[in-house]
């Protein structure tokens, strides 16, 4: 390797802020309103939930060490599992990301709701949320370069103010507040951490990215792990923190009920005037991680059409590299997600949507715990298989905290998605067995 190549590489620190930042999305903005329904027993489910990233946050490293070059799910489902389960495992996790970017939809939007002078009904957020998932379409249209620095704007403007809140939110934490919402659920404190397990795991969706980037990575043998469990490492904590100091300060049935539970804490700390600003910016932050979320979705879908796992006309690009027809067909589906998941809270309907999320793309991580423990380019050693079945029992955590009706769809979804490419797959350009 040359000295301009090993250059262009990043080391573990940067390594270990892109995964984290990959995590510390829409969850960090709703999901303490929905968590407020249970109580600050969730703070249990935030540690029991840490583990098990971390659990599968191991295998996705070791699988970045046999495979440096990965890009897709496929890269390493294929030679251990075969042609179908890479498919599934590829499959699963893009409809897993393009319906992960409803969740955001809906959190930038409720904070956006607080902004303009319109009420706060269903409908009403259900036609904010298409105009924005249409809004970011037509900026992806534009290219991969303009939604970047979009991006980049929302990060530096919709952050800072929130952080604000976070380090000088404890001179306002009330330790009588957040005992008296301990647990509201009437069932004891086990039942209500290990229910809680799926929608915490949405803020933990993104931790295979340090595998995905190891080809970026200097000395990635020892800097993915790094980055990896250093990643998930700072997320969980940050999750944590917020998440309690939140449920200190405001009481969890008045949280519970809030589109935009940051800006009514901010309201409680400095007043009135700190309640629109802090809206902003939340609502900025996470309309630019719409934006580019979508860039990666249409991306990745792409990526699996060139594979013959998605009809050729998800791969076709424009000449700026955007996947225009891709994206579209993306929004199309995203604006039927909205129709179907609305709810009379937004907190209803954002734990709708990333349950959802959370077991197809658990689906798709089954697929990783396997690949380790069935075997990999090389003979799997007895690192690979505890590896493997830990992530594996990670898995079955997370699925067993999941409610029928969504795991039963998410099986559906599954079944269908093979059947059709078993079926139509030699037409996309590649053969299906």
């Amino acid at each position: 390797m040359t000295t301009v190549e090993t250059a262009k590489k990043i080391g573990p620190v940067l390594a270990t802020f892109v995964v984290a930042n990959n995590m510390i999305g829409s969850g960090f903005f709703l999901l303490p309103a929905s968590l407020a329904e249970i109580g600050g027993v969730t703070a249990f489910s935030w540690l029991v939930g840490t583990l098990i990233a971390m659990a599968l946050g191991g295998a996705f490293a070791r699988l970045a060490r046999q495979y440096p070059d990965l890009n897709s799910p496929d890269d390493y489902v294929r030679p251990a599992l075969g042609r179908d389960m890479g498919f599934l495992a590829t499959t699963l996790y893009w409809i897993s990301s393009w319906m992960g970017n409803n969740a955001i939809a809906v959190a930038a939007f409720g904070y956006l709701v607080i902004l303009l002078p319109i009420d706060d009904s269903g409908s009403v957020r259900l036609v904010g949320q298409v105009a924005l998932i249409w809004l970011m379409f037509a900026l992806n249209l534009l290219g991969p370069r303009s939604i970047a620095r979009f991006q980049s704007i929302c990060v530096i403007f919709g952050l800072l103010p929130v952080v604000a809140v976070l380090v000088a939110g404890w001179g306002s934490f009330d330790a009588d507040i957040y005992r008296e919402s301990w647990n509201l659920t009437g069932k004891s404190d086990t039942v209500a951490v290990f229910s809680q397990l799926a929608p915490v795991f949405w803020a933990f969706v993104g931790l295979e990215t340090g595998a995905m980037v190891a080809g970026v990575v200097k000395d990635p043998d020892r800097n993915v792990p790094i980055a990896t469990l250093g990643g998930i490492l700072i997320a969980g904590v940050v999750y944590l923190v917020s998440s309690v100091l939140m449920m200190g300060i405001v009481p969890a049935q008045e949280m519970a009920a809030s589109s935009a539970p940051f800006a009514l804490v901010a309201g409680k700390m400095f007043g009135p005037w700190a309640i629109p600003l802090i809206a902003a910016a939340a609502a900025l932050k996470a309309t630019g991680t719409l934006g580019g979320w979508m860039l990666v979705t249409g991306e990745s879908g792409a990526r699996a059409a060139q594979r013959g796992f998605l009809p050729s006309i998800f791969g076709r690009l424009r000449a700026n590299g955007s996947a225009g027809w891709g994206l579209f067909i993306i929004a199309l589906s995203m604006t039927g997600i909205a129709v179907v998941t609305v709810a009379p809270t937004v907190s209803g309907q954002f734990s709708t949507i990333i349950n959802m999320v959370v077991t197809l793309v658990v689906m798709a991580y089954i697929a990783a715990g396997l690949s380790l423990l069935f075997g990999t380019r090389e003979r799997p050693s007895t690192a690979d298989r505890m590896l493997g079945m830990l992530a594996l029992v990670a898995c079955g955590l997370l699925i067993s905290s999941t409610d029928n009706d969504i795991l039963i769809g998410s099986l559906v979804i599954a079944l269908l998605a093979w059947a059709a490419y078993r079926g139509f797959g030699n037409r996309y350009g590649a053969p299906a067995a």
